[in-house]
């Protein structure tokens, strides 16, 4: 929320913020993408816990990729 009490809409971010957003949101998605697609693609027994579970906390915007990559991939 802004200072005024009302929700910060799209028109009210200055051309940076826009294009921070748009970064962000780009870069967790791209994460997103990559993770599933790994998790797609590694067998069960590669991975550290139910692959459903993964799936899930992939979904979770923005500590879910980079959990999965760091914590849910066994190594070889």
């Amino acid at each position: 929320m802004s200072p005024r009490g009302r929700r910060t809409r799209w028109a009210d971010l200055t051309p940076r913020q826009r294009k921070l957003t748009l970064l962000a949101g780009s870069v967790q998605l791209a994460m997103a993408a990559m993770a599933w697609a790994d998790l797609a693609l590694r067998p069960a027994a590669r991975v550290n816990g139910p692959k459903p579970l993964w799936a899930a906390v992939i979904a979770v915007n923005g500590v879910g990729p980079p959990a999965y990559l760091l914590w849910g991939r066994r190594r070889r």
